[in-house]
């Protein structure tokens, strides 16, 4: 078998893996290859030298984003130190927007795939609730460009939400009652009816290009 027909195969495979069609395999492995320098698998310093990165509030959590076993399907926790070009595929199908034509059910299952990788975005701990020190972490970090908001002004919107989404997912609390954090049911209650398509982009990354997820 020829090397041309060798990497036909390749790709194949990959479109039945990934879902993804064969143009946008090609496509999406020059992105791979302008971003890695042509090595076989890509590291955080990779993504830290990409610039369109630099002004996004939190950087350092879509580059982590990148590693966590969790986003990549082989683990329950934990970072890898590199990712190869079908890892790479894995994680770029979070951000693939939904199909028009898609019925309710793959709707569904494709809107809690990519809001379980915004969870973990958040759930730094990996202990599968969103504490308010991690919602706060979170909400500082998206408005520290903002430099008519101080901390503290952060830190109580961040409360504010943490309390809207206790009354949400909760309901009324006992004055005594701690709420613990958002857990992932929580955060698809907190999210229903949102505008997911427009939270999941990646701008370095060309996304209009990439097909419709099924």
């Amino acid at each position: 078998m020829g090397f041309s027909q060798s990497r036909s195969a390749v790709t194949r495979e990959l479109v039945d893996k990934t879902g993804f069609s064969a143009e946008q395999i090609e496509h999406l492995h020059k992105r791979f290859n302008c971003i890695s320098g042509h090595q076989p698998t890509i590291r955080r310093s990779h993504l830290n030298s990409i610039s369109d990165l630099d002004l996004n509030p939190i950087r350092s959590k879509i580059i982590s984003a990148f590693f966590d076993k969790r986003n990549l399907q082989t683990g329950s926790g934990g970072f890898v130190q590199e990712i190869n070009f079908e890892e790479f595929l894995t994680i770029m199908s979070y951000f693939r927007p939904l199909d028009e034509d898609m019925d309710g059910e793959h709707i569904h299952l494709c809107r809690k795939h990519k809001l379980r990788f915004l969870f973990n975005m958040f759930d730094s701990d990996n202990d599968s609730r969103i504490s308010l020190d991690e919602y706060r972490n979170v909400v500082e970090e998206l408005l520290s460009g903002n430099p008519n908001i101080e901390k503290d002004s952060a830190r109580s919107i961040a409360d504010g939400a943490m309390l809207e989404a206790a009354s949400m997912c909760v309901g009324q609390m006992q004055p005594d009652q701690v709420y613990e954090g958002i857990t992932f049911d929580d955060f698809l209650k907190i999210w229903a009816g949102m505008d997911i398509e427009t939270k999941m982009h990646i701008r370095f990354l060309n996304m209009e290009t990439i097909p419709s997820c099924r």
